[in-house]
């Protein structure tokens, strides 16, 4: 027989074989997918619609804010907002941050300005728009990292007791994943899974610190990596870096709560000649305008807004118990 048709029969065989093996894997996921279907009927379908219409829209506003942020991509403030956006669990780039920032300051501005006719009122309504972005990533930062320092105690009893039970670290490490919710969790897994893609189990516990920024578990994470230096009872160590967050926990509780009046008073230094002024400028325009255009009312302001800030800088200095 010619060797060119034995090679074609060959080459053809191999081609169905493959073909024929690809068929069998699809019957399989079809079984599945039907089988899916008839328990879960058009359920399964209707929410996964919803998550894929979702993406797209999320999609196409994360490219409009890409594309406002694209000055600052290649800029030194574009990583430091990453590692920010990182603490805080926002699912948006620096530079996607940075271009919201600047659409709020811009399109808050002129709208204003259109609106009230009033440069004042523009440049009031700017100064909001670039300043509650960062309000918003410090504070979710903030509850964020609080919410964890409330779990790692709890977490850190569980690890205890699993590496008592025979667990190893890592092992011990999924089972807080499992008991406990986010944001602990989340962190937890992030981590095991850099550890079983092949990371030092070091580097992914510092990179976790880094990525927290909260002192307990930076505690948590310089216990550890001493221990598996210089050896020692893990368990035992666990437990009273626990107990000692724990006390922390309560002391600041405690601290919060008696100094809840010297905070207020901060907040209404802070917030009332803003919102008297505001209002006043408003009401009775021609009242308030002697203030901010002659020589002696610019003076009298500056020297409103220094002193307002020292105000409320000693006031926070004073509240603001290290423990």
């Amino acid at each position: 027989m010619n060797p060119a048709i034995i090679a074609s029969l060959v080459f053809f065989t191999i081609i169905l074989f493959f073909l024929g093996i690809s068929q069998l894997k699809a019957g399989e996921r079809e079984t599945v997918n039907a089988r899916m279907q008839r328990f879960a009927g058009n359920r399964m379908q209707d929410a996964m619609d919803e998550v894929k219409k979702k993406n797209k829209n999320f999609k196409a506003v994360r490219r409009v804010l890409e594309l406002a942020g694209k000055p600052f991509s290649a800029r030194q403030i574009t990583a430091r907002v990453d590692t920010e956006l990182a603490k805080a669990d926002i699912l948006l780039k620096g530079e996607e941050f940075l271009g919201l920032t600047l659409i709020l300051t811009f399109g808050g501005g002129v709208f204003f300005l259109l609106i009230t006719g009033n440069l004042l009122a523009g440049i009031i309504a700017a100064s909001c728009g670039f300043y509650l972005p960062f309000f918003a990533l410090r504070t979710s930062k903030a509850k964020r990292i609080t919410k964890f320092n409330a779990q790692i105690g709890d977490a850190l009893v569980i690890m205890a007791n699993s590496l008592r039970s025979g667990f190893s670290f890592l092992q011990a490490m999924d089972m807080v994943c499992k008991e406990l919710p986010d944001p602990i969790a989340k962190e937890f897994s992030v981590a095991l899974q850099e550890m079983n893609w092949g990371a030092p189990t070091e580097e992914s516990l510092l990179n976790m610190a880094s990525r927290l920024g909260s002192e307990d578990l930076e505690l948590v994470v310089t216990a550890v990596l001493i221990q598996r230096q210089v050896g020692g009872n893990l368990a035992e160590v666990l437990d009273n870096i626990a107990t000692t967050i724990r006390e922390r926990v309560r002391i600041k509780g405690e601290i919060k709560t008696l100094t809840a009046q010297g905070r207020m008073s901060g907040l209404v230094i802070g917030i009332l000649p803003s919102l008297l002024t505001s209002s006043l400028y408003f009401l009775n325009p021609e009242y308030i305008t002697l203030l901010f255009s002659s020589k002696t009312g610019i003076f009298l302001v500056m020297a409103a807004v220094i002193f307002q800030i020292l105000g409320f800088a000693l006031i926070r200095k004073i509240v603001q118990i290290p423990v």
